[in-house]
Order: structure tokens, then sequence, then C-alpha cells
């Protein structure tokens, strides 16, 4: 991803200061079992219309797969709902910087110890954000996602696996959106 298409991204979820309408709530409450909907419901602003516009891309495009479009609504839950810790927006600006200027530190922020002990909580934010797929993925499952939806979230960071079309239209309007 660009560096001007993150900017974009940062200047639209710093102005997500609307909340979603009634009809984007009705489409998500379509897709998404009540637990579920509640999930998508306290995710932070620019999460949420982000994670709409994903999935309202995915339909506009023709696809009706009601695994692809839940698990395009709560794709990013795990950056929310983590005991890690919460990726806040400027843990976000962080991140991209640091894919940018320095992806070792990046990655040793993230790391858990090899001790086993507690990852420091500064750290936790990074950790979180590193392995948000897996935990959206738990996550989403526990508020009564199917499989398909949860692993379509698990996967959604990683390279293209295989020959999954699901999968790759749902990383490709994330990648847009």
């Amino acid at each position: 991803m660009s560096a001007l298409y993150r900017v974009r991204q940062f200047a639209n979820a710093a102005a997500a200061i609307v909340r979603p309408n009634r009809l984007d709530e009705e489409m998500a409450a379509s897709y998404l079992s009540p637990a579920a909907l509640e999930l998508f419901r306290t995710m932070p602003r620019y999460d949420r219309r982000h994670a709409l516009a994903v999935a309202q891309s995915l339909v506009q495009e023709g696809y009706n797969n009601p695994h692809l479009i839940a698990a395009a609504l709560l794709h990013d839950a795990g950056k929310t709902y983590s005991r890690q810790g919460r990726v806040t927006l400027w843990h976000r600006v962080m991140v991209v910087l640091g894919r940018a200027f320095a992806p070792a530190l990046l990655e040793w922020l993230g790391r858990a110890p090899a001790s086993g002990a507690r990852i420091p909580r500064w750290r936790q934010p990074f950790h979180t954000q590193q392995h948000h797929a897996a935990l959206g993925a738990a996550i989403a499952l526990q508020a009564g996602c199917s499989p398909d939806t949860a692993d379509l979230i698990r996967r959604h960071e990683s390279c293209a696996e295989g020959d999954d079309p699901l999968l790759f239209a749902l990383q490709a309007a994330d990648s847009a959106n």
C-alpha cells in the first residue's frame, strides 16, 4: 500500500466523526448474528466506517456470500478486542511509519518475549496490531460467526493463499478502502 493511500486512510479515520447511518446499521444487521452485531457496534467509528466500506464494495462487485460480508464487517475487530491492548489511531500511525522506516523495530515491538514473560504494557498494542487477524478470528467465533467467516478474518492479512477467490476479494476490498 502506498504512502498516499495511508495518508488518505488516516484522514478518513480522523474525520470519522459521523456515526454510520441507519442503512449502514441495517446492512450490518442483515449479515451478523446479534452477538456479532454488538461486537461490530462497539468497534471505533473509524473501524466501522472502514468495515462498512469494505463490505459495501464487495456487495457492489456482486459478492453475496454471507461469510465473506460478515468477515468484511469484522476483519479488524481484533484490533479493538484484545487482552494485549487496543490499537488506537495513533498506534496505527506508528505502525505505518514503522513499516516504512524501521520494520525490524516494529517486528520487535510486536513480538512476545521468548521467556514467556508478559509483553510490556506500552508494547501491547503493537503485538495486537501484528496479530489482530488471529485475535479477530477467535473473537468472531465467540460472537457466533461461522468457521468460514473466522477463517477469512484469520487469513485477511496473509499473502493470498492458494486459489481462494473470497479471500482475494476481501484483501482487494480491504486494500482499496
